[in-house]
């Protein structure tokens, strides 16, 4: 007796043992946040490396580090060439290799150079601005543009010396905040500052000198948006200048040059009446390319590349006969072709345009996104990932499209992770349509035993359920955890042509919502998937998604989870501030007579009488777009309503999870709630 109870504690004990070492052969939170994060990809004026950054978090310490990388295309190694407790950030190739970049490691954040190799690091720039946020280098590397705040307007205290102590804002117009970031006095302008013998003149030339604009595109456009001509004797740069509720309306940016000796600045692009934006000159300089929208108010318009012959100033729109939209674009070195990211069938791919015949062809085609583009005489050069794939670099050839991994920056930290598997799948939506779902299955499937399963909404809304790799909503650690998810690219999301993407405008809760109700029947029919354990989780308009379906899903859902989502279409209508959003996607105010039934039928608090289904609600307290009032309302509702509900408020957070911390905290809740519901 005393053997056989020795016998069943030891095959207990290996048992917990066999079960730990499983779990950690898995992707986890923690495991997530340990993938270093690559990014940039930029080859050297000689075609033989490539420059790319890697950030790493700390979780203990809660930060982040950005380090630089070379990799060598003859040899196939990559060598750091930064190792600081800085962040080197914004590196660029200047001339003879040399690589400048940004670093805060003394005075600030400053303007550095060194060598390909890392050394003869030189302090370049002593400037007084408040921070500078980015900066662009002239060919001729005797001019550089510095992004900075600069002062526009009075502020209270200004106003009001004698009250030293007060803390207080004062509005007259909108777009007092925006994402995540209250308006202040500041504006970010663009500064032309004279190089000499290895250091930035301190004296400059503000390009929006007495306008109070900002001269990128806030809150994300940066030194991607400068160009300078070849002659480097004229700025181009992408700009909305608009304030107030102007700004909060209209999409309408627009392309301004700069002519350095004249010091005069023309508009490019009047005659175009949405975003343009990404202007880049082909390398002989004959033609300006940049990306441009039709539509004012809308944001997520068709994305059209539009040529300008700089000698005859004629403009080509290359893209107008096509139903594609395009992301990040580059020049043939011999300018015949445009090289350029689309997305495309729930995959964003690399296309090229002959530039002679105007013909469009795909190039590659896989179950990957690539999500960033440069070129050698002979290679493209991009990131890549895929659901199951943190970003890695990879070659093209230009002549056979043959695909070669350059890069393993996680490795070693995956070598031993059993990873999901995705699956593609065609299903038909109620309105006879063919709509993609992608399931994505757990490690070490097993098609004979039954999985709960989690639909997940997609934001946007109009933000395709592509191959992405995301350390916010990562689907293969979702599915790590022993859930089957389906990810169905509904309709509103671009790669499907523009008619797909455009459907979801002013009829969010339509077919867009059957279309995730077709998907997840689709799904419970599967053998493998168990439909009496059925989640649904989303974020921004997900989460407006999982509202509107704890309102409409007649018992299909065991548990929801909304993040950022809208709950009160007209409240979110007072709060938010990019309106043009709100009037293009929503049919504008809520107190339009003609907009009443709208918001009766597509508003989800007006179905809360419906709630029946637990729900975990978060929301971010620096979240402008959809701000937390929107959260607190529905676990208001659904306290009151008696459901087992939760609130996760990250009061220092905006519409995403950013801090190592956080983002562990928010997987341990999301897990916590779904487990309870969906595996007990």
């Amino acid at each position: 007796m005393l053997r056989l109870k020795n016998f069943i504690l030891l095959f207990f004990v290996s048992l917990l043992i066999y079960n730990q070492g499983t779990a950690q052969n898995t992707l986890t939170p923690e495991l997530l946040w340990k993938l270093k994060r690559l990014s940039g990809g930029k080859v050297s004026p000689d075609g033989k490396k490539i420059l790319f950054e890697l950030r790493e978090f700390n979780v203990a310490t809660n930060s982040g580090n950005t380090d630089l990388y070379v990799y060598d295309l003859a040899s196939k190694q990559y060598n750091q060439i930064t190792e600081t407790k800085f962040s080197e950030m914004d590196a660029v190739w200047g001339k003879n290799n040399m690589i400048w970049f940004l670093s805060n490691e003394k005075d600030g954040v400053q303007i550095w150079r060194m060598n390909q190799a890392g050394g003869d690091k030189k302090q370049i720039s002593s400037i007084s601005l408040p921070e500078i946020e980015g900066f662009k280098l002239s060919p001729d590397e005797t001019k550089v543009v510095l992004i900075g705040a600069i002062k526009t307007k009075e502020t209270l205290k200004e106003k009001h010396p004698d009250l030293p102590m007060a803390n207080a804002r004062l509005e007259d117009d909108l777009m007092y905040r925006h994402w995540n970031q209250w308006s202040d006095e500041n504006k970010k302008h663009l500064f032309l500052h004279e190089i000499a013998n290895d250091k930035i003149a301190l004296n400059s030339i503000d390009l929006l000198v007495n306008e109070p604009y900002d001269g990128i595109l806030p809150p994300f456009g940066g030194s991607d948006q400068i160009v300078f001509s070849l002659d480097s004797k004229k700025i181009i740069y992408s700009c909305k200048k608009k304030i107030g509720k102007a700004f909060a309306i209209s999409t309408n940016s627009e392309l301004y040059q700069f002519d350095i000796e004249s010091k005069k600045t023309i508009n490019l692009t009047e005659n175009y009446i949405g975003y343009d934006a990404n202007a880049r000159f082909s390398n002989n300089g004959k033609f300006l390319v940049w990306t441009s929208m039709a539509h004012d108010g809308f944001e997520s318009d068709k994305n059209d590349l539009i040529l300008k012959n700089l000698e005859t100033g004629k403009d080509i729109n290359l893209t107008a006969k096509t139903d594609i939209t395009v992301d990040e674009f580059c020049f043939s070195t011999d300018d015949k072709t445009i090289y350029f990211l689309v997305p495309i069938k729930g995959t964003k791919q690399i296309f090229a345009i002959d530039l002679k015949t105007e013909i469009i062809t795909q190039l590659t085609f896989g179950q990957f996104d690539f999500v960033s583009l440069d070129l050698n005489s002979t290679d493209l050069i991009a990131c890549r990932q895929s659901m199951i794939e943190p970003t890695d670099l990879y070659s093209v050839s230009i002549k056979s499209k043959q695909i070669k991994q350059l890069t393993f920056v996680n490795k070693e930290i995956l070598k031993d992770i059993n990873l999901p598997k995705v699956e593609e799948k065609w299903i038909e939506t109620t309105d006879g349509q063919k709509m993609l779902v992608w399931m994505v299955l757990p490690p070490n499937f097993d098609a004979t035993k039954k999985y709960p399963a989690l639909l997940y909404c997609q934001g946007g809304p109009q933000s395709m359920v592509s191959q992405f790799f995301s350390y916010r909503w990562n689907l293969a650690l979702m599915a790590s955890n022993g859930y089957v998810i389906v990810a169905p690219n509904r309709r509103g999301l671009p790669g499907f042509g523009q008619k797909w993407n455009n459907d979801i405008s002013k009829d969010w809760g339509g077919q867009s919502i059957r279309d995730y109700l077709s998907a997840i029947d689709y799904a419970a029919k599967e053998p493998y998937v168990d439909a009496k354990r059925l989640g649904a989780v989303g974020a921004s308009y997900g989460g407006y998604s999982v509202y509107y379906l704890a309102g409409k899903h007649e018992g299909r859902f065991k548990t929801f989870v909304s993040h950022c989502g809208l709950f009160n279409l007209e409240s979110w209508y007072g709060t938010t501030e990019e309106l043009f959003f709100a009037n293009w996607d929503n049919k504008g105010p809520y107190w339009y007579i003609q907009n009443k039934e709208y918001y009766a039928q597509n508003s989800p608090h007006n179905f809360v009488q419906n709630w029946d289904t637990p729900i975990l609600v978060i929301h971010g307290g620096m979240d402008f777009r959809v701000p937390e009032s929107e959260g607190m309302q529905a676990f208001q509702a659904a306290q009151i309503k008696g459901l087992r509900s939760k609130y996760l408020l990250f009061p220092k957070e905006g519409h995403w999870i950013t801090s190592p911390q956080n983002g562990i905290l928010w997987y341990r809740e999301f897990f916590e709630w779904l487990d309870t519901d969906l595996k007990h």
